[in-house]
């Protein structure tokens, strides 16, 4: 069974699929650090 990072590596060698994908990282980065810093407030 592959992992999510199995699958992304294999993923990310199509160019098209790797350009979304880093497209959307700087949003993905700003919810990552919201979603940290709730649940560091929660502890």
């Amino acid at each position: 069974m592959k992992t999510f990072d199995d699958m992304l590596v294999q993923q990310l060698q199509d160019e098209e699929f790797k350009k979304e994908y880093e497209a959307i990282q700087p949003g993905m980065d700003e919810i990552r650090a919201s979603v940290d810093a709730r649940t560091s407030q929660e502890q």
